[in-house]
Order: C-alpha cells, then sequence, then structure tokens
C-alpha cells in the first residue's frame, strides 16, 4: 500500500457523519438545502424543547431609505435558515429550520413593500411567506448581538426607496464661554414604569394596535450608562487630567439625574476605575434589556486649538476626523486578552450590522441631535456635530446608542472645564435633558400609535 492508498485518518468519522446527513434528510422527508446558514442536527428531528421558538416579528425601515429589515426574534440562537427564494411574482418564501411559533408569538403590521404576510409551521420548521408590492433583493444575516436573525429587502438601485427626512443639527459656533446653565436639573414627576423590559425598544412605529401592557413593556424605563476606558485603560491624558475619570464622575452625575427626577432605571458598565472590554460593554446593555446606551467619552487632538463636543452612532465615517476619532477609541482592543474576535469587523460587516441595527438607527440620530443642540445651546459649548463611524462599543448594543464626545482634554481651556466640578454637573445636566426630551417624544410616539 503506498501514500496515495492509505486510509486518511478521520475517514470513518467523516463516513459516519455523512450517513447521518442521510438519516436527517431521510428523517425531514425532503432533499438536502442548499445556502443553509448555520448546521442542523444530524442525530435527526430536535425535541421540541430544544427548538428555537419565535416571539415577534417587526419591520422597519432602512436608516439608508434603500430597503427595509424584517427581524425575527427568538428564544434562543436559531441554528440553521435557508436563504428567502422567490415563489412567485413578487413573492418569497423564508424557512428557519427546527423552529416553532412561541405560545406568546405576536408581530407587528408589515410595512413599505411588504403587503402581507404569513407564517406555516411545517414538519418542525417555520416558514415565512412575503408578498410585496414591487421588486427587492433580499438577503437573511444574524445579528451579532442578539439571537435575531434580519431579512434585508434592499430596493434595487434604490428608485423607489422612501427619503428619510433628515434630523437638522445646530451650527456649530464658536464659543467656549461660561455654560449658560445655572443649576442642575429640577425633579419632574417620574413617567417610568415597572413594567418589564425583556425586549429592546426600536421605535414607535413597531407599536401599532399595542395594548396598554404592551405600551408599558415599552418604556424606556432603563438606560445603561458606559463610561469609557477604565482601569489599564485611561483612555486620553493632557492638561493633568485623565479622560477615564472624568468620564467616570459625569457617567455617574448622569445616572443620580434620570434616576431622581424621571425614575428610570440606571445600569452602568462601571463604577469605579474597572477595565471592560468593549464588546462586553454592549453586551451588559442587551442583558440588562435596556433601550438606551449612551458611552461617554473625551476627546484629544494633537493641536491644541481643537475644541468642541461631538456625538456618534454606529455607520459609516463620512469624514477623516470621524476616522481619527473612531479609531483611537477602538485602539482600546489592543488591553483586551483576545483580540482575534475584532478581525471579522470589517467595513462589510459593519454594513451589515448597521443594516441589523437600521430600526434603531434614526432614534440613535436624533438622540445625538438632542444631546448635540443640549451642549451648544443650554450649556454654551461649540458643537461639532453628529457623525456616524464604526465604533466597536457600539456593536454589540442592539438598541439605540450613541458616543458622546464631551470636549477635548488638550485644549487646556476645555481641560480646565472638563476637570471642574461645574462644567462636569454641566455636561451631565446636558445630556440628562436631551435624554428627558428624547423620552417624552418616544413615549408619545407610543401612545399615539397605540390607540
Amino acid at each position: 500500500m503506498n501514500a496515495f492508498s492509505r486510509p486518511r485518518p478521520g475517514a470513518c468519522c467523516i463516513s459516519r457523519l455523512f450517513t447521518g446527513v442521510l438519516l436527517l434528510v431521510c428523517a425531514y422527508g425532503m432533499s438536502p438545502v442548499p445556502y443553509t446558514y448555520g448546521t442542523p442536527s444530524t442525530n435527526g428531528p430536535v425535541a421540541e424543547g430544544a427548538r428555537a421558538e419565535l416571539t415577534n416579528i417587526s419591520f422597519s425601515a432602512r436608516s439608508d431609505g434603500q430597503g427595509y429589515v424584517v427581524r425575527v426574534q427568538a428564544s434562543q440562537k436559531i441554528a440553521a435558515y435557508g436563504m428567502p427564494r422567490s415563489v412567485g411574482e413578487n413573492e418569497l418564501k423564508w424557512t428557519l429550520y427546527n423552529t416553532a411559533l412561541a405560545s406568546s408569538f405576536h408581530h407587528d403590521a408589515p410595512e413599505g413593500p411588504i403587503q402581507r404576510f404569513s407564517t406555516d409551521q411545517q414538519d418542525g420548521h417555520v416558514i415565512l411567506h412575503f408578498h410585496l408590492d414591487r421588486d427587492v433583493e433580499p438577503d437573511a444575516y444574524r445579528d451579532r448581538a442578539s439571537n435575531d436573525v434580519l431579512l434585508n429587502l434592499a430596493f434595487p438601485g434604490g428608485t423607489d426607496a422612501p427619503r428619510p427626512v433628515p434630523t437638522p443639527v445646530a451650527e456649530s459656533r464658536p464659543s467656549d464661554g461660561s455654560a449658560a446653565e445655572s443649576s442642575p436639573p429640577t425633579r419632574t414627576a417620574s413617567s417610568s414604569s415597572s413594567g418589564g423590559s425583556s425586549s429592546n425598544a426600536t421605535a414607535a412605529s413597531m407599536l401599532g394596535g399595542a395594548s396598554q401592557q404592551a405600551r408599558e413593556r415599552w418604556r424606556l424605563d432603563k438606560v445603561v450608562i458606559d463610561a469609557g476606558h477604565g482601569g489599564k485603560d485611561p483612555g486620553a491624558s493632557a492638561n493633568g487630567i485623565r479622560e477615564k475619570d472624568i468620564v467616570l464622575k459625569v457617567s455617574k452625575q448622569l445616572g443620580r439625574y434620570l434616576e431622581e427626577n424621571l425614575g428610570i432605571d440606571v445600569v452602568y458598565t462601571r463604577t469605579d476605575d474597572t477595565f471592560i472590554e468593549l464588546e462586553e460593554r454592549g453586551k451588559i446593555a442587551n442583558r440588562a434589556g435596556a433601550k438606551l446606551f449612551i458611552s461617554i467619552h473625551i476627546n484629544a487632538a494633537r493641536s491644541r486649538s481643537a475644541r468642541g463636543t461631538e456625538t456618534f452612532f454606529l455607520g459609516q465615517h463620512k469624514t477623516e476626523a470621524a476616522r481619527k476619532v473612531m479609531e483611537r477609541e477602538n485602539s482600546v482592543i489592543r488591553f483586551e486578552e483576545n483580540t482575534e474576535k475584532y478581525e471579522d469587523y470589517d467595513e462589510q460587516a459593519l454594513v451589515r450590522q448597521v443594516l441589523a441595527q437600521s430600526a434603531y438607527m434614526r432614534q440613535s440620530e436624533k438622540l445625538a441631535s438632542l444631546i448635540e443642540s443640549q451642549f451648544e445651546d443650554r450649556v454654551n459649548r461649540r458643537s461639532r456635530g453628529v457623525h456616524q463611524a464604526g465604533f466597536y462599543v457600539l456593536w454589540s448594543a442592539s438598541m439605540p446608542a450613541v458616543l458622546v464626545e464631551l470636549g477635548f482634554l488638550t485644549n487646556p481651556t476645555e481641560a480646565r472645564f472638563l476637570k471642574s466640578e461645574r462644567g462636569q454637573t454641566y455636561l451631565a445636566s446636558a445630556i440628562f435633558r436631551a435624554i428627558r426630551d428624547y423620552k417624552q417624544m418616544y413615549e408619545k410616539g407610543i401612545t399615539r400609535t397605540s390607540r
């Protein structure tokens, strides 16, 4: 026997695995399915208790106006699903393998190009049929931060896309004068709810026909505040201050305002000088069932004259300045033990993640705009505007999420303001007021769409 005829190690195992796959096919009474993402069990149908159960289906416009996203929420990770395929004129079929509809399953009214849709349970799988009013380019993928799977319905060429109305951002004005606010926020009547927060809020448009119980469940009652850096990661340092120290103080001050004035349940990613990995920060928010994620940072630049606040939400950076801020904040991963997990965070992955988070993007942009307006109009800071960038810390947060840069500690004037107790109070107050205004608009939308 020569080397080429010698049995390969593991050949018997491969043979047995192939036999198992054939048995699986026979058990389901179907032919092998190409383009299946994930690996179905090779030991026959999955036991009922082991199946992922679908709990909700929602619809939202993409933040770029170039299509719609169907979000399927499940009790656990869906092991495998097929790619959507055309079964008629403007009709799609999408199969989710080894799944079932939960007893509490509910769905929103279809939107955008989807005229109607149906769910069908066959042979231990859920099959979704979508009837559309136009041609679309469908694609399915997972949400990296949850058990959800997404169906992206892109408009070919974007010609039929409803264009979103951009949120106006106040003009930046070069002023480093003292803050206009003379006191922290005063207590207002609490509008929080004790209802559960097992799911993350997306948009009021996803709440049509909701009951009072559903409205309570979607109340903005929990916020995660992320003080950037910490522990072995000091963040930026200049003019005698360290970023990690100042942002922690502002974060705690903001949390007190939210708890005392709005009755909001606040969760902190850190409350002391502790290092938390970037990816873990968003996951903390997911596990808490939070409705907002606020990551607080301080900027730095080579030029001592650089100044002003800016607020970001997840997306492709459009300016060189935004890219530099993103790269500086993302460089924190050098303090982490396992940086390989970020190798998949490339440009294509960012596009997919932005699509996955499209239901939250307009809310994130709106909150960012409110924060910058408060900084400029009420605290007399120079606003550098609202921007998009691929911050790792925002990737894993499945909710409206923003990253706030409070100013430049490399600027001596701003450094003095950031270091002062008065400055920290004003900055925390500004973010509080923005969240308060966002909460009022958000919950007003829930009430309006639930009638």
